[in-house]
């Protein structure tokens, strides 16, 4: 095994900020086009040139990304794209280099290289000052880069395979139900077909009992529920049952859909989720696809009171009341048997990726830090 050294950024690569080039909302919405224009913490917008072409990182510059990292400090960008002034752009080396920078700035604390009590700031000078630890062996350097990656692009794999799985029940849906519906069907409504289950359940009643939450938090950080003990969780909650979707009340231009098909004991959500149950547990999957589809959330976006973007919200009778293409519940059941395998498989895709990032979390930083090593030639 090799030894270990501190390197510097610039050790590992060149920095390319004078490169950069900020455009404004005003600039950029005349150069509409196919390349990505990032920021400090990804894509902003999308224009018609690029300024770089490869694999780079870039690092967030500003922003209070930098203090509460609910997005990556550090993050690929790879093609071609533009970058603006709030992202360091950093070309390496090596492609495992790359991988190991991005790796390494998930796990540091950049408390003490950060300026800024307003506006959190990590300068030129206090990145380039960043020690961060390696093997000198660029062997070994590339084998813990291959292990960790070898799981992210596992874990990417799955989260494609998922969304190419949910597009196919989605053109499915829309086929059965929008593109051949016929004059003669009679429309229904969601309230004859579902039950709106209101279990309330109070944790802090049991402030050591383990429960699984459902959260907003949750879902949007890559739809797992988090395990807690009562005495975490501050407010009212509702129970999950078995054949449930969860439906977010909030923002349904952007819905949050989360189809339950064996719910866990002590499984609660969020009171900003309705809980929908199908009447005949053969509608499950209908349910779900119909709540995800297009005009279902138009439906709801119209019925949505409060202001505009996160803050809008439909009520639990909005959402009772949207309407359906037809009452045959037997065409609903032949669907649901239809696309059931596809839901299935999306499902075991997410005990899959829970588990690769539960092993490649566990991983980072015992492989970052040289506390487990790894064999290479």
């Amino acid at each position: 095994m090799s030894a270990w050294k501190e390197f510097s950024i610039e050790e590992l690569g060149s920095l390319l900020n004078t490169r950069r080039v900020p455009l404004s909302s005003t600039q950029r919405s005349k150069r509409h086009g196919p390349y990505p224009y990032y920021g400090a913490s990804g894509i902003v917008d999308y224009i018609d040139d690029y300024l770089f072409e490869g694999e780079h990182v870039l690092i967030s510059e500003d922003g209070e990304n930098l203090r509460t990292r609910k997005t990556p400090i550090a993050f690929t960008a790879n093609g071609k794209f533009w970058v603006n002034n709030h992202a360091h752009i950093l070309k390496c080396k090596a492609d495992y280099l790359t991988r190991l920078v991005v790796y390494h700035f998930a796990l540091v604390d950049l408390n003490e290289y950060i300026t800024g009590a307003v506006q959190p700031k990590l300068n030129k000078a206090a990145l380039c000052s960043i020690p961060i630890s390696l093997p000198v062996d660029d062997s070994e350097q590339r084998a813990i880069a291959g292990v960790l990656s070898s799981l992210d692009d596992k874990i990417d794999l799955l989260h494609r395979q998922n969304k190419t799985l949910e597009a196919l029940a989605e053109t499915l849906f829309r086929q059965c139900f929008v593109e051949e519906a016929s004059e003669v069907w009679e429309e229904g409504r969601l309230a004859d077909i579902v039950d709106h289950i209101k279990i309330g359940v109070t944790p802090a009643d049991q402030p050591n009992a383990t429960y699984l939450h459902y959260s907003l938090p949750a879902f949007d950080s890559g739809v797992q529920p988090v395990t807690e003990l009562g005495d975490q969780i501050l407010s009212n909650k509702y129970q999950v049952v078995t054949g449930a979707v969860l439906v977010s009340k909030l923002n349904p231009r952007f819905p949050r859909i989360w189809p339950v098909s064996n719910a866990e004991p002590n499984a609660i959500c969020s009171t900003e989720f309705q809980v929908l149950k199908a009447k005949q547990s053969a509608l499950f999957e209908f349910v779900y696809y119909f709540m995800r589809s297009s005009d279902t959330s138009e439906q709801l976006t119209m019925a949505a009171s409060g202001t505009s973007g996160s803050h809008q919200r439909v009520r639990p009778e909005d959402i009772l009341s949207l309407t359906t293409t037809t009452t045959d519940q037997t065409k609903m059941a032949a669907f649901s048997k239809t696309v059931r395998p596809l839901l299935t498989k999306t499902f075991d895709n997410r005990t899959q990726i829970h588990t690769l990032e539960k092993l490649r979390d566990t991983l980072l930083p015992k492989l970052m830090s040289g506390e487990v090593r790894v064999k290479y030639e």
